[in-house]
């Protein structure tokens, strides 16, 4: 059994024939993930059936998702603590002006077409992608006048955009499994009150990195930075800080701050008044940048307001809650796979809902590659067996050796990871590091051509043995 099939064996479309599909052409997507579907199918046959799939009535994002989040869940146990990163990104088909059902994203001014979408990527504390847990998609109708700033305070937060951070952070209490710390990660756009309200009333762990200088509850000190900022050092750290395209990756040394902080309640129109809340805050600041900031693309140094929930009483738990948060970029690579490594706005399938049923497929494919990736820093003596089939594992080394004569212990984890990114162009010199998901996504598309080809061969063989 392929992993794509493992993965979504409990997809319920409500009819086998749909479900055999699902994952004939997860699978199709996995071998070659920056394919179009009629480059990923073997033949018109195929791929007429997969443009079927993702335009059937029955078929819908959530029904694909579920047994993929099921599975997360599963991985989930024995953590005890799991990170809940969510995040939000939006694809962009204005350059396909004939899709129906999108809508507007970017500014006014932008005119640009597509859609949102929001998940919750279940991460380990070392950084390894267990899995999509939650997923929603994001819709704004084209022409339809944004809210001023004032008119946006007047609107219940069940009816405002910002409302999926809240839905997301529900599904992922009713999803955790019993016995993990399941803590939520944010970014600043996810600092709304209600959010705190809501982790506070059903005991969950959240961390939040804070946008607004909000008003402090029976405090000498007025407002949240103040309050933190006259805090004594308690000491210092040096954080990772990842590097994108307008970014160089470097290491930083970051003073930390932190005290106990209740938050006075917001005015809001509906006439239930919100609770006070009480949070952790840890103040993280680079103290002495370095001089050629800007050179290495920072505009500012590095500051983040943390607010969490969980207990902050020494330098240790601040340090603890700090290392959750560096976490969160492992959401920002997950999408990056998924818009750049599977070039998913590259697709033509000429309507939202099918574009959206098909990224929701590829949404697992990212996760998959993600995954390897990171296993093999985390895991790396582990038998291959864990992430390749027999046929895949044997076509790799037979490419990568020149010889048919495979070995009795089965190569690690590691060892097969660089041999994939060699496919895709890893030079593995000392200079170089692990690989990246670059060259490996590169590397598998090339070892599934690869599998395939010595699929056949050793079909061939058996059934010359068998007529002898």
């Amino acid at each position: 059994m392929s992993w794509a099939a493992e993965e979504l064996a409990q997809v319920d479309l409500k009819d086998n024939r749909l479900k055999d599909r699902c994952q004939k052409l997860a699978d199709a997507l996995g071998q070659q993930p920056t394919a179009p579907i009629n480059q990923a199918c073997e033949d018109w046959a195929d791929s007429k059936a997969a443009y079927r799939f993702v335009d059937n009535p029955k078929v819908t994002p959530d029904e694909i998702l579920a047994p993929h989040s099921q599975r997360t869940v599963e991985r989930m146990k024995g953590h005890g603590v799991v990170l809940a990163v969510q995040d939000t990104t939006f694809f962009n088909f204005t350059g396909h002006p004939k899709t129906q059902g999108l809508g507007e994203i970017g500014t006014k001014a932008q005119q640009q077409r597509g859609f949102g979408l929001h998940s919750t990527l279940a991460v380990t504390l070392d950084g390894q992608p267990l899995g999509v847990l939650t997923q929603d998609y994001l819709e704004r109708p084209i022409g339809k006048a944004s809210h001023t700033p004032k008119e946006a305070k007047k609107q219940p937060i069940e009816e405002k955009e910002s409302y999926r951070w809240l839905q997301a952070l529900e599904k992922t209490i009713e999803l955790a499994p019993e016995g993990v710390q399941v803590v939520t990660v944010c970014d600043r756009e996810a600092d709304i009150y209600e959010m705190f309200v809501l982790a506070q009333e059903r005991r969950a762990s959240l961390l939040v990195r804070a946008d607004d200088n909000r008003s402090l509850q029976g405090d000498e000190v007025q407002h949240l930075w103040p309050k933190v900022e006259w805090q004594p050092i308690r000491g210092e750290l040096s954080v990772h800080i990842t590097g994108n395209d307008q970014r160089k990756e470097r290491q930083a040394t970051v003073s930390i701050r932190f005290c106990m902080v209740k938050l006075r309640p917001p005015w809001r129109p509906e006439k239930k008044k919100l609770p006070v809340v009480t949070l952790q805050a840890i103040l993280v600041r680079e103290e002495n940048p370095p001089e050629n900031l800007a050179e290495l693309g920072d505009h500012e140094p590095i500051e983040w307001m943390l607010l969490t929930n969980t207990p902050v009483t020494d330098f240790e738990e601040a340090v603890q809650v700090v290392g959750w948060y560096s976490c969160r970029w492992q959401i920002e690579v997950f999408h990056k796979i998924i818009k750049s490594g599977c070039r998913v706005e590259s697709s033509l399938l000429q309507t939202a809902k099918r574009l959206q049923n098909y990224i929701t497929l590829m949404c697992i494919v990212a996760w998959r590659l993600h995954w390897l990736t990171y296993i093999n820093r985390t895991a790396p003596d582990l038998p291959c067996s864990h992430i390749l089939t027999t046929v895949e594992w044997q076509a790799l080394y037979m490419r990568i050796h020149k010889t048919t004569k495979f070995p009795k212990i089965l190569p690690t984890v590691h060892q097969s990871i660089r041999w994939i990114a060699q496919l895709g162009g890893f030079l593995g010199r000392k200079s170089d590091g692990e690989p990246g998901i670059t060259v490996i996504w590169r590397g598998w598309q090339r070892l599934q051509d690869l599998a395939a080809t010595w699929y056949v061969v050793v079909n061939q063989q058996s059934q010359l043995v068998g007529n002898r």
